[in-house]
């Protein structure tokens, strides 16, 4: 028997013991001790036999030397001889690199609205509204900031003022308010926040503004709002100062240096978008002014004459220069005067119409013409200015360019721009024109030095008929002679009939080839007692002297139908075109003009009979 059960045996013996004592003694004290002796010595064997029993086996602790002796390290036979231990069975949870998950902090699940992704697929993705300008989608882009920084910084408003340096004026471009009280108005610099950071150049901070004071220190509102503090930064661009931000709280001490510090990273942001937007719209501007040239000098344009050239003006300068009115001024060499010669208005505006002669004295126009310097108004509605002529009537207000087309220093004519938005024109806008303007001076000089070159000769180049002054002047003369020797006379007037379902035809313009062949057949029958002029572009004009109305009639009608069966060839096409032919008695008249109105009037009646027709009037 080893050591362990000896005094497993000894202290079981002590109850036997206790219990004989309770026999052997009749007092009564003595034995209630003896009883009570027994149940705690039997508790506390209890007691100390369950507290080194668990489910597992037993717990010794490693710093008990005395325990180490009373309960030695019992051999795996020994322990399973005296206990048989019963465990629950458990899934031990271990944490892999697979089920890791770091944590940042103290972490908290907000609920989300339902439609979190389409609101904020809504804000992100807004798109900048269809058919606007650079300067629109700039104004776009600092409204969107404005929110956000009244957002951020919880203010009543957040405003941006352009500043005007050249009339000392701040205006509100775009704000992000609480309030309607917002002033739609220019701002001169007086004593307010404002103006004293456009005098220093320096951020403003103010958090105790008393309400006494602040419809002096904050002007940019209609009535009192209870502003208690501000905060504003001015922006530089290019060393100048070009705006303010301006943020304001009904809160006493909203705002601190931080926010002054945090403004200037949005000033930042707004001056980098200023020069990407300078960038590109300087990019665009020059493309656009590009093509607009090509379109006046490009070698596929070939202008027949000035109409033609002045008439595809609107269309070439609109990509130079946004307008809302378009005026061209001609000078013409024959009566020497300027007059506008087309005029494009965009809007529902009175405006002036074409053929209105310049006054030279007291206008705009007059001005450039006389000085040959291009003339810019930035407001019209400054002054009582007078564009055209003293005369006219013109409701527009905005800006207005006058820029001259001098070649050789001769003035040919001047080009002219309105805008209904004022300051809508800069001074390099200006010389820009005046400089690409001189190929259009060189291109009208040489084709008015044609018109007063053709306008001297007496022979019209294309048919070799003499030209309407030539005709005139020579039938005066004629007329003379035949009143003096009392002979008959007559004239007529020959007019290509309308071809205008014929012109889809034909990938060039027929009518030079058509004019060129009705003129050989009409002179085929001429003789030297005939004169032969082109009256206009479609018609021409035979005089017959000593010659009866019927006589001619016989012979107009000859002309009408050799031209209606004569096929012309155009661009590989061969069609047949007709005439009008008025025929005008000139016995014992020597007015040119009445008779030649008496012939056009004949021409007149014969169109109206659906042309191709021969018609009298005596």
């Amino acid at each position: 028997m080893d050591k362990r059960q000896r005094k497993r045996i000894l202290i079981f013996l002590v109850i036997p013991l206790l219990a004989l004592v309770l026999f052997l003694t009749d007092d009564l004290t003595i034995r209630l001790i003896t009883l009570a002796l027994i149940i705690i010595y039997v508790a506390f064997i209890i007691f100390l036999r369950d507290s080194i029993r668990f489910s597992g086996g037993f717990r010794i602790s490693e710093s008990d030397d005395s325990k180490k002796e009373d309960y030695p390290e019992k051999t795996s036979s020994e322990f399973e001889e005296s206990f048989k231990i019963v465990s629950k069975s458990k899934n031990l949870e271990v944490i892999t690199d697979d089920t890791y998950r770091p944590e940042y902090g103290v972490s908290k699940t907000t609920l989300k609205p339902p439609d979190l992704k389409e609101r904020f697929e809504e804000i992100a993705g807004e798109e900048l509204p269809p058919g606007i300008g650079h300067d629109e989608q700039f104004n776009f882009v600092v409204d969107k900031m404005l929110t956000v920084m009244g957002e951020l910084y919880n203010s009543h408003s957040a405003i941006f003022f352009w500043f005007n340096k050249k009339k000392d004026k701040l205006i509100i471009e775009k704000y992000f308010s609480a309030s309607s009280a917002i002033a739609k108005k220019k701002f001169d610099l007086e004593d307010d926040v404002l103006s004293k950071i456009v005098e220093t150049g320096e951020p403003e901070l103010l958090t105790d503004i008393s309400r006494a004071a602040e419809s002096d220190v904050i002007r940019y509102y209609d009535m009192p709002q209870g502003i208690r503090s501000f905060a504003g930064v001015p922006v530089f661009y290019n060393n100048d100062l070009i705006a303010i931000i301006a943020i304001d709280s009904k809160v006493e001490d909203a705002f601190g240096i931080e926010t002054v510090y945090s403004l200037g990273r949005f000033v930042r942001i707004i001056t980098m978008l200023i020069g990407l937007f300078e960038e590109k719209y300087s990019d665009t501007i020059s493309q656009k002014r590009l093509q607009g040239l090509l379109k006046i000098i490009g070698p596929e344009n070939e202008f027949e004459d000035e109409k033609a050239l002045i008439n595809s003006l609107p269309g070439s300068l609109e990509c130079m220069l946004n307008w809302d009115a378009f005026v061209f001024i001609y000078f013409d060499p024959i009566e020497k005067i300027f007059k506008t010669e087309k005029v494009q208005n965009s809007t529902a505006l009175k405006y002036v119409g074409s053929d209105l002669q310049i006054d030279l004295n007291g206008t705009l126009v007059g001005k450039s013409i006389v000085s040959g310097i291009p003339i810019k108004i930035d407001d019209t509605s400054s002054s009582d200015y007078k564009r055209f002529s003293k005369t006219e009537d013109v409701s527009f207000d905005g800006s207005f360019v006058a820029v001259p087309l001098v070649y050789n220093k001769q003035n040919y004519g001047v080009v002219c721009f309105e805008s209904l938005k004022k300051n809508a024109y800069s001074n390099q806008d200006v010389q820009f024109l005046k400089q690409s303007l001189n190929v259009l001076a060189y291109i009208i000089y040489s084709h008015s030095a044609q018109k007063l070159l053709k306008n001297l000769t007496s022979v019209d180049l294309e048919t070799r008929a003499q030209t309407y002054t030539a005709f005139q002047e020579s039938l005066s003369r004629d007329l003379i002679k035949a009143n003096q020797l009392n002979v008959p006379g007559a004239l007529v007037v020959i007019k290509i009939d309308e071809f205008v379902e014929q012109e889809s035809l034909f990938s060039e313009n027929p009518l030079p080839k058509i004019v060129t062949t009705i003129s050989d057949i009409i002179k085929e029958e001429l003789t030297a007692f005939n004169i032969f002029g082109r009256i206009d572009e479609k018609s021409f004009g035979v005089y017959f002297f000593n010659s009866s109305t019927k006589n001619v009639f016989v012979w107009a009608e000859k002309i009408r139908v050799k031209i209606a069966r004569t096929p012309i060839s155009v661009s590989s096409k061969q069609t047949t075109f007709t005439v009008s032919i008025g025929i005008a008695s000139t016995t014992n008249k020597v007015n040119v003009e009445e008779i030649l109105y008496n012939a056009n009037l004949a021409v007149s009646k014969a169109l109206e009979k659906g042309g191709n027709t021969v018609l009298n009037i005596n």
